[in-house]
């Protein structure tokens, strides 16, 4: 038996004294009634220097209370300037105050700074992440990731903020309940056989750390407009949803220009898998600790098309109620969706699209495009237009969303301010 295995059975983990760099034992605590003038609060950042890990570090650089603070990625990147660490791939500059920061390890031991971290953002390749994320919440601390590896357990929130976020408090506290030792479970079955402890040191074991997930970068766009149609016409049953998906969305270096370029590539492996099972999870209802999945069948074509960010869907929908169902009623119900839990948390949460709105419906009678849309509410609305009835199901549109913003990292950062206005994280300094 391996050496942390055997640990974990003759000494389970339980609460520490709270010594790890004078940190209190948890990052995920109970409610709290005011998050008006908010203190600021370390974050860190696990795959820095990945494509998703830099719109991480873009958005965060100026955010008015998460403070960037640690730096993570692989050894390669370890103990270099974040300049040197990182081939820079947005078009907005990298934020100079982070260029001569250095870049962390993953690894949660007791000199990480990771546990100087009130919020911890994964931008992780899912080949990497599950250990990783695992030994950070094993660590007391709160992690929200853009990750698949845990979206589907069913103690983990699946959260597109502007869909779902009141799944968060229910299933943060499910984990919770659990202790520790449920991520050190998860971690044990995540990492290499014999590696646990290559991730985390035994003794940084701390109950109340947690995980929350972000969607798939195509499924975020769906979710928002059905949660807002459902909200009038009831239960969506049938969608049939195809895709044409930007090119960032494969990362980088991405696909070979000669097969993107003046090209459709009609299969993204996994990607039609996830846009059919997420959103039933993500639309379904708390029942304990864990969710009911939506009763919702899902059809999905997915396109990888020259296009650089924005990933445009093309759905039909039917309602379990389709009499109501008719294009301008639908169109009134997206132009007024204010989403659950409303506009007293939302008040409290800057990245949320403040005076566009989390659904942007257009006028135009040929939008939305890519190139003039996706950075509505800065990356972070969803744009729906074309709106009408549909010969097979009840209703036809076409949506898009900013895949690396509110399909990705974004969602991240705004599940957090939810959760922070909520009082389910609190500063330890």
């Amino acid at each position: 038996m391996h050496a942390f295995s055997l640990f974990l059975l003759l000494d389970p983990p339980v609460k520490p004294p709270t010594n790890h760099r004078n940190k209190p034992s948890s990052h995920c605590a109970t409610m709290s009634s005011n998050n008006s003038d908010q203190p600021k609060l370390k974050v860190g950042i696990l795959g820095a220097t990945g494509t998703v890990g830099q719109r991480f570090v873009a958005l965060l650089a100026l955010h008015p209370y998460f403070v960037l603070h640690a730096l993570c990625a692989s050894s390669r990147s370890a103990g270099k300037s974040y300049r040197a660490a990182t081939k820079w791939k947005l078009a907005t500059p990298m934020p100079a105050s982070v260029a001569d920061q250095v870049v962390d390890s993953c690894s949660v031991t007791k000199e990480s700074r990771l546990l100087e971290c009130d919020v911890v953002f994964s931008g992780l390749d899912a080949s990497v992440a599950g250990s990783i994320e695992a030994a950070c919440a094993a660590a007391g601390l709160a992690v929200f990731s853009n990750a698949k590896n845990f979206r589907m357990h069913p103690n983990v929130p699946l959260v597109v903020p502007t869909a779902n976020a009141e799944h968060l408090a229910p299933l943060i506290a499910a984990q919770r309940a659990q202790g520790a030792q449920m991520w050190v479970q998860e971690l044990l079955a995540e990492a290499p056989d014999g590696h646990a402890a290559d991730y985390i040191d035994p003794e940084l074991f701390v109950d109340g750390g947690c995980i929350v997930t972000n969607s798939n970068c195509s499924t975020t766009g769906l979710v928002v407009v059905l949660r807002a149609l459902q909200a009038v016409f009831g239960p969506a049953t049938k969608v049939h949803v195809t895709t044409m998906q930007a090119v960032s969305g494969a990362g980088y270096p991405g696909l070979p220009v000669l097969d993107v370029f003046d090209n459709v590539v009609p299969l993204i492996s996994g990607e039609e898998e996830k846009l059919e099972t997420e959103p039933r999870k993500i639309l379904g209802t708390i029942e304990g600790a864990r969710v009911a999945d939506a009763e919702l069948l899902i059809a999905a074509a997915c396109n990888r098309v020259p296009v650089l960010d924005g990933h445009t869907l093309a759905v039909s929908v039917s309602f379990r109620d389709s009499a109501k169902v008719e294009p301008e009623a639908a169109m009134a119900a997206l132009r007024a969706y204010v989403p659950p839990p409303g506009e007293e948390v939302w008040s409290r949460c800057p990245s949320f699209p403040h005076g566009v709105g989390a659904i942007r419906v257009a006028d135009e009678a040929d939008r939305p495009q890519p190139r003039l849309d996706r950075e509505r509410g800065k990356g972070m609305t969803v744009s729906v237009g074309r709106v009408r009835k549909c010969n097979l199901f009840d209703l036809k549109f076409v949506a898009l969303t900013h895949n690396t913003i509110l399909g990705a990292a974004g969602s991240s950062i705004l599940n957090a301010e939810v959760a922070v206005a909520q009082g389910l994280i609190k500063g330890s300094k």
